[in-house]
């Protein structure tokens, strides 16, 4: 089967905002109708790394999945490391690849501090994304890449988790469903508490200084 065409640049480009406002509004919302926000304070953003939540907004939590390779993996798998977790699907036409590419080159800008990071990319569609889906996928990006799949029910627990929002989509005129997800980067630190959430679009080389920066931490 092959690969769905990207859609034309103006509607890529009105489904990325789509996307940034979905990701938002899932981040926002926490309780019935209690609304948390996100700030743009200096300090803040400088010692978490890219964008900045109050401190009342939890962000990530246990999870049990499958990776790659179909090695049961939960979150204290990666204990030691940093994680940089994207949340997105391999049928994706456009931000997923994106976000990968900038991970990729995330990676390389790290050098051998590279090995001190897991980078982890989960799907918000597990009908589709089998271990052996992943594993082709990501090899596309970079092997250092960890792709990460689950049941319907535990993408669901790691989605609330880290406040991913994912909805699966039927276009009218296609014949393959998509998945509508927000597009969040986010950066945990060697214990597994949150450390940084970037925006879709945020350069390489912002991540990277973020994961130095948790790197030169006393004690990781």
């Amino acid at each position: 089967m092959s690969a769905p065409k990207p859609p034309p640049a103006p509607i890529r480009w009105l489904r990325t905002i789509r996307l940034v406002a979905y990701g938002l509004a899932a981040l926002l919302a926490v309780g019935t109708g209690a609304t948390l926000w996100l700030r743009h304070d200096a300090g803040i953003e400088q010692r978490l790394g890219g964008m900045a939540v109050p401190p009342s907004v939890s962000i990530g939590g246990p999870f049990t999945l499958t990776d790659h390779t179909g090695a049961a993996v939960t979150e204290t798998s990666y204990r030691g490391r940093l994680m940089l977790i994207f949340f997105g699907f391999t049928h994706c036409p456009d931000v997923c690849p994106t976000e990968l590419q900038v991970i990729a080159e995330v990676l390389d800008a790290l050098g051998e501090d590279a090995a001190r990071v897991a980078p982890l990319f989960v799907t918000v569609d597990p009908e589709r994304d089998t271990p052996e889906a992943l594993a082709r996928y990501v090899e596309l990006f970079d092997p250092r890449i960890i792709g990460l799949t689950g049941t319907p029910e535990q993408i669901a627990t790691v989605a609330r988790a880290y406040r991913v929002y994912y909805a699966k989509v039927h276009p009218p005129d296609a014949t393959e469903y998509t998945m509508d997800h927000s597009s969040f980067v986010y950066l945990m630190d060697a214990e597994g508490r949150f450390a940084g959430l970037f925006r879709h679009g945020a350069p390489a080389a912002e991540i990277a200084a973020a994961i130095r920066a948790q790197l030169r931490r006393p004690g990781v």
